[in-house]
Formats: structure tokens, C-alpha cells, sequence
């Protein structure tokens, strides 16, 4: 006996929009009530069900007296096509509110070590009080390079940031400066002023991960007629304030640093005008609306604030 088996061509692009309506035609059985639910009118659901018909090879629905009355393909299909539609919808509507507590999830940020000593501890008592599932990871200011920011390596960037790169989310976190740092009983501090010849005739400690030996302070020293010397470069304020200390060199660190006092060190407002430091936090675009991330961020806002509701704060639209 020969056999005739049908075949219809497969649709190349599905329209999202026939499920919907479809899981409306099966659930109404009219294309009156249908159309009311979807919104639409009744000619228009009638050119969908004819959309429909053509999609799938069968007449779906079928007049039955003044009625209509499902194929059994339709009866076939009726459950299946109501949980796709609830997926869809489900796909396509707002991420709903984020479980904290239950979040387990590794979030790498990228900060200096100076940020680390003042506001790590802070940041980690707060995450682990909201969520104990989170792990931070901070890792190494080794460059600016904004590529990890971009394929997800790093979820946030937090320091001083001169340049950024054109797509990149910026949010303000707080204000700083630089002050003098010198040991105790330095020869710079006996006399009341610290004037600015007697702060560039002596030696420096200059802190630039880069390597280079020369930053603002020195363009500020220029314009008044006078220069430094330049003794080493460190990669960090704490490498900087440990030389300081045994020696008579003179550092310059973050203000928030040394604000609650350092055994041996001495500070003192720079005798030259400075530009005060802006610190953020950055992040890819692509991360802006996790909830996940969202949440992170308010905790980092809030840690460096000093404020209870980081979520409240974070929802402040980003700026440099």
C-alpha cells in the first residue's frame, strides 16, 4: 500500500506574535472574545487566524452552528501553546525582584589597594549580612584596560579615574585629596609652615602604578618656581607610607587613608593648589540592569558613603 506523506515547508523566521494570539484563539474559542483580550480588532485577529492556519496546516478552528470549535490538532496543541506563550511573556517582561538572601554568585571588582584597606572591610560586613552566598573578589589595579570590563572579567572598576572608555557606566562614590605624609619627628614639620621651598627640597616618594616618576604636584611646584627630587616610585600608597616611615622622605597619599591616623606617620596640607580626587565606580553597560549587580553597586555606594540603604542611594542615575 503506498504511503503519501505531507510535508510542509518550514518557517524560516516564527512570529512570536502567532503564539500569543494563538493561546488567545484556544482559550476563547472565539475570535470576538480573543481579539477583546488581545486588544485587537475583530478583522485583525480574523487575518491572524488565517496567519495561523497557513503556520500549521490545519484550520485550528472550525464553525460549529454559530460557534467555533477546536480541530484536534488545536486540542493537541492547547496546553502546550499556553505554557510557550506564559514563557514568552515571561521572557520578555522586567526581571522581577531579586532574591539577596538566597543569591550565590561571585562578583569580581577591581580597586586599589588603598580603597581595599578603607572600605573592604565595611563593604564585606554588608554583603554578608544581605547576602552570605556572595563572594567578593578583588583583584590587582595592574592596569585600567576597559577589555575587562567588556567581556566580564571584571563587574566593576573603582578608583580615580582620569579617562574612561566611551560606553562605560560612571557613578561618583566619593570625593578625596592628597595631603603630606611624613614620619614622626620629621624636619619638615618643626617649623609651623610647611612652605612650599622647604616641601620641594625634599626627597620624594612618588606612588604611580604606571611607573612614572612625575604627577600633578610637579606641574604645581613649576608654575610657583620650583622642582623635587624624585628618590623612588611605588605602586601603591601603603608601599609609599611603609618608606616614609623609616626614612626622611616625603609621600603623598589619600586624605581618607590616613583620616583615622597611622602609627609613625605625620600628615599636613600640601603648601601647592591641588585638584581634588574624584573617586567611582564603573561598569559595562551590559550589567546595568542585572538586579544582581544593581544591588552590588548600592552596597559599594553605600559602604563609601557611610549609609544604611545602599539600593536607595545606587538608584541615583550614574555620573561622573
Amino acid at each position: 500500500m503506498e504511503r503519501h506523506v505531507i510535508v510542509f515547508p518550514p518557517m524560516s523566521d516564527p512570529d512570536f506574535n502567532l503564539l500569543v494570539a494563538l493561546d488567545a484563539l484556544l482559550a476563547e474559542g472565539s475570535v470576538v472574545n480573543a481579539a477583546r483580550r488581545l486588544g485587537l480588532s475583530d478583522s485583525a485577529m480574523s487575518r491572524t487566524l488565517a496567519r495561523l492556519r497557513d503556520a500549521t496546516g490545519d484550520p485550528l478552528l472550525v464553525r460549529a452552528g454559530r460557534g467555533l470549535v477546536p480541530t484536534p490538532r488545536a486540542i493537541q496543541l492547547r496546553d502546550r501553546v499556553h505554557d510557550l506563550a506564559d514563557e514568552v511573556r515571561a521572557v520578555l517582561r522586567p526581571a522581577a525582584a531579586i532574591d539577596i538572601a538566597g543569591l550565590e554568585r561571585t562578583f569580581t571588582l577591581r580597586a586599589s589597594e588603598s580603597f581595599i584597606e578603607v572600605f573592604a572591610a565595611r563593604l564585606v560586613s554588608r554583603t554578608t549580612a544581605e547576602a552570605p552566598g556572595v563572594l567578593l573578589r578583588f583583584a590587582p589595579r595592574t592596569d585600567r584596560d576597559a577589555q575587562a570590563l567588556r567581556d566580564g572579567r571584571i563587574d566593576l572598576e573603582i578608583g580615580a579615574h582620569a579617562e574612561t572608555a566611551p560606553e562605560l557606566k560612571v557613578q561618583k562614590l566619593i570625593g578625596d585629596r592628597l595631603v603630606g605624609a611624613v614620619r614622626d619627628g620629621h624636619p619638615l614639620l618643626l617649623q609651623e609652615a610647611v612652605t612650599a621651598d622647604r616641601y620641594a627640597a625634599c626627597g620624594h616618594v612618588v606612588t604611580s602604578r604606571s611607573g612614572r616618576p612625575r604627577d600633578q604636584v610637579d606641574d604645581a611646584l613649576a608654575a610657583l618656581g620650583h622642582s623635587r627630587k624624585v628618590v623612588v616610585v611605588v605602586p601603591s600608597f601603603p608601599a609609599a607610607l611603609a618608606i616614609v616611615r623609616a626614612s626622611d622622605l616625603v609621600a603623598l597619599v589619600s586624605e581618607r587613608q590616613v583620616a583615622s591616623g597611622i602609627a609613625g606617620i605625620r600628615t599636613f596640607p600640601l603648601p601647592v593648589p591641588m585638584r581634588d580626587v574624584t573617586v567611582t565606580q564603573m561598569w559595562h553597560p551590559r550589567q546595568d540592569a542585572d538586579l544582581a549587580h544593581r544591588w552590588l553597586r548600592g552596597q559599594v555606594l553605600a559602604a563609601c558613603r557611610g549609609t544604611d540603604n545602599g539600593a536607595a542611594s545606587e538608584a541615583a542615575p550614574p555620573g561622573p
